[in-house]
């Protein structure tokens, strides 16, 4: 027999078997350690616990109840560490690579990007949306902007539903690129390093 322990990961409870919790724990030690004191890291340790609450909650939904150690192994090898793979413990994860779980190209989402904005973020949040220049949305709202009210209207129509990237995976969502924690490491100072 296995103990269980319950634990809260991302505002979620879950059970996990004890060699599992070992495991994790480990693996957010070190995280926590890579990222050190450096402004922004209790964000990116708080959007890495989400992350991986929703992965734990998508994984039991079609297996069991129970996190084990293969699932933790699973979830450490598809986040990483912030600069690679995560080097710990080799409780059957390699160390060469990550483990791939994408079903295809990562959904875009549509925010303002604080990162990139004069006004609201709106032609930054549209130019990261499209991947294409911020400078080219601005020039197409100003060349609409003049030839009548259209500009205007469509600006504030975005600036309305588009909410602010503010979190290190909002702001993978918005440019299209997986949540790793590498990524979000990428945007925890606000921008993209």
């Amino acid at each position: 027999m296995k103990r269980t322990l319950n634990i809260g990961i991302g505002k979620r409870s879950f059970v996990m078997d004890e060699d599992a919790y070992q495991k994790l724990n480990g693996y957010l030690g070190a995280f926590r350690k890579e990222l050190g004191g450096a402004y922004g890291s209790d964000e990116v340790m708080d959007d890495l616990e989400m992350r991986i609450a929703d992965i734990f909650s998508e994984r039991l939904a079609n297996t069991g109840n129970v996190v084990d150690i293969r699932l933790v192994n699973e979830v450490i090898s598809q986040l990483g560490m912030p600069n690679g793979p995560y080097n710990g413990s080799n409780d059957g994860f390699e160390e060469s690579g990550r483990w791939e779980y994408r079903k295809g190209k990562p959904k875009r989402r549509l925010y303002r990007n604080p990162d990139d904005k004069i006004l609201f973020g709106v032609c930054g949040g549209l130019g990261a949306y499209l991947d294409i220049d911020s400078a080219i949305i601005r020039l197409i709202f100003v060349v609409l902007l003049v030839l009548g009210s259209a500009g205007f209207w469509i600006y504030l129509v975005l600036l309305i539903i588009a909410p602010i990237a503010r979190t290190p995976v909002e702001k993978c969502e918005m440019m299209g690129i997986e949540p790793t924690a590498e990524n979000m490491n990428r945007f925890r100072n606000g921008g993209c390093n």
